[in-house]
């Protein structure tokens, strides 16, 4: 078995590399929002905030397929939002529906969250541009790579006696398994 340095690690530590890099990515733009008085603003807020403030108020599938994040993440980002007083939930023509809609404590935050996403987005692209490759397109073409076959599949059939059913053949993705990494 060859021997990987803990300086260069392989494959086996894919999902903690990813973890760390996201935790520097994500603490440095929550600084950012803390150097702007926006004390307790999460990075994750932001896609929220831009698409109720294009779209208007939206449902939280909606919300989810516009950011690009499962119904799951979407809600949980969405109950954080409603308890900073950032957004509220309302129902829907169909009972089983919520409506998200900005509060004006969030709509008061446009012109600052607006300065930062340019920023933050001029900033992300000279960072890719060190880079080999683009890491947005990476993502993208790793998140598509395990909706076509989920990572749990993978393990199976690299090891069919550890998973006593192993999923079927093209099966979709469950809710956050593909953000689930080892």
């Amino acid at each position: 078995m060859p021997h990987t340095s803990p300086h260069a690690p392989g494959p086996e530590l894919l999902g903690t590399q990813l973890r760390h890099l996201l935790d520097l990515l994500d603490s440095d733009v929550a600084a950012v929002y803390a150097d702007l008085g926006l004390t307790g603003f999460r990075p994750r807020f932001t896609p929220v905030v831009r698409v109720l403030a294009a779209a208007g108020p939206s449902s939280i599938r909606d919300l989810a397929r516009a950011t690009g994040v499962t119904h799951s993440a979407a809600s949980q980002t969405v109950a954080q939002m409603a308890k900073a007083d950032l957004v509220t939930l309302g129902p829907g023509q169909d009972g089983r529906q919520r409506i998200v809609r900005l509060t004006a404590k969030a709509e008061s935050l446009l012109p600052a969250l607006d300065a930062e996403w340019a920023a933050t987005t001029a900033a992300a692209t000279e960072f890719e541009a060190e880079l080999s490759f683009p890491l947005s397109r990476l993502v993208g073409e790793a998140l598509e790579a395990l909706r076509r076959r989920p990572m749990r599949q993978r393990i199976a059939e690299a090891a069919p006696h550890l998973i006593a059913h192993s999923p079927q053949e093209g099966g979709a993705v469950p809710e956050g398994e593909a953000e689930a990494l080892p």
